[in-house]
């Protein structure tokens, strides 16, 4: 029987006794939800931040407004700060993260729709991933969130 995405990453957080939070934007909570859909996922997910608007980002999660002004709230700088702040805020071992734009509306020239940053933040450092997506508004959140656990997945399997 073939297990999903959610289901191995579960895995390999438990068998490493790895304990995550995850702060997310444009998904909305699509990352949580994923992970928190297998069963026995309170054994490593301690919660998330949903950081829709930048005064949360700021005031919960700790990124910088300099880094807001400086890069804007679509950028690998603020995926970077906020998987770094969920993860100190809940003491947990990785900080996974999301910003990006769903759509249909919100692109700007040099930010198109469908243009997500991924984040993840760890003792060992920080990794981001830049991806653009082709789908509408529901396909482009799902894709980031997959994406999300891709390189959560990667991340654990290289420990």
């Amino acid at each position: 029987m073939k297990i999903s995405l959610e289901e191995e990453v579960g895995a390999l957080l438990k068998e490493h006794k790895l304990i995550i939070a995850v702060a997310e934007s444009a998904t909305g909570g699509a990352i949580s939800n994923l992970l928190t859909n297998v069963s026995g996922s309170s054994d490593y997910f301690r919660g998330s931040v949903v950081s829709y608007d930048n005064e949360i980002k700021a005031g919960v999660l700790g990124v910088r407004n300099e880094t807001l002004e400086k890069y804007g709230a679509v950028s690998s700088q603020i995926a970077v700060e906020m998987a770094e702040g969920v993860r100190k805020l809940m003491n947990t071992d990785i900080g996974l993260s999301d910003t990006g734009i769903a759509g249909p509306t919100g692109a700007t020239p040099e930010k198109p729709v469908g243009l997500f940053y991924i984040g993840l933040s760890s003792r060992r450092g920080v990794q981001v991933e830049e991806h653009l997506f082709h789908g509408d508004r529901i396909e482009n959140k799902r894709s980031a969130a997959k994406a999300a656990l891709r390189l959560l997945r990667g991340y654990i399997l290289k420990k």
